[in-house]
């Protein structure tokens, strides 16, 4: 099926919904499912729902706001303390995280009169360590993207016919995913994750991951082809990191990737 077909498709399943409140994080899949969701059933018949948490990185926060201003459609930001369980980052960390969230985020809906809530999953995230979507499923929430068979890069392709922004930004997840599971999560450790990517965001390095090991250790991951130009401005890099408290800081040859604290798990 091409991506216009996609689309069609995609336009038609959310035809059918009254009213929908959409899970929003401003990446590139949730935006596709805002702007289908508000051109198939209006804008005043759609929400955005944005949820806040200590682990998030604040500049998406700031991306989402603004993404709403541009469709026209109300967005409602939802305040989320850590779950309980969540602070030792356990392995089921992301089911106990979309567990509790999106119980909060149909709370919410409710409140705002809808009844449908729809999340920005697409195909590819079932072929990773996601026990997120296990809570979705048992909480009801649909999976529009899931639904019409449309994976990442038809996400891409569709948004970028429509003329959506993110269409080519990086893929996003919570702090919580730079750290080893069943390590302590303190608020120190956030903070030093999100300042070292800003930091190498500022500097061009728009593919990355700053992953927190024992010990103080940054491992930085970069798009491949950008690992000789990272390697060439190491001592700006180790200085600049160094500063906000990271003992050791190494370049992953591998290279930038979605879920490398994933590949230990059996």
């Amino acid at each position: 099926m091409s991506p216009d077909d996609q689309c069609r498709q995609l336009l038609d399943t959310l035809s059918g919904l009254g009213t929908a409140a959409v899970a929003f994080s401003g990446g590139a899949d949730s935006t596709l499912i805002l702007r289908a969701a508000r051109d198939a059933i209006g804008s005043s018949r759609v929400i955005a729902l944005t949820v806040v948490t200590p682990y998030m990185v604040r500049q998406e926060i700031g991306d989402a706001i603004a993404m709403c201003e541009q469709l026209g459609v109300r967005q409602v930001l939802v305040e989320m303390p850590m779950p309980a369980g969540v602070e030792g980052n356990p392995p089921d960390r992301c089911y106990r995280c979309k567990r509790a969230m999106f119980e909060r985020l149909l709370d919410a809906a409710a409140e705002h009169g809808h009844q449908v809530v729809l999340d920005g999953s697409n195909l590819d995230d079932t072929d990773d360590y996601r026990p997120g979507l296990r809570a979705l499923r048992e909480l009801g929430v649909r999976s529009p993207l899931i639904e019409c068979g449309i994976g990442k890069e038809a996400v891409r392709t569709i948004a970028r016919s429509l003329g959506l922004p993110t269409w080519q930004k990086p893929s996003n997840a919570c702090l919580l995913t730079r750290l080893p599971y069943n390590r302590q999560v303190t608020m120190d450790r956030l903070q030093q994750i999100e300042e070292a990517e800003r930091f190498l965001n500022g500097r061009g390095y728009q593919w990355v991951r700053v992953r927190l090991h024992e010990d103080a250790l940054a491992r930085v991951e970069v798009a491949p082809e950008q690992r000789r130009r990272l390697l060439d401005e190491a001592d700006e890099v180790v200085d600049a990191l160094r500063g906000l408290g990271l003992r050791h800081v190494t370049l992953d040859l591998i290279g930038y990737r979605l879920g490398s604290m994933n590949e230990g798990l059996e």
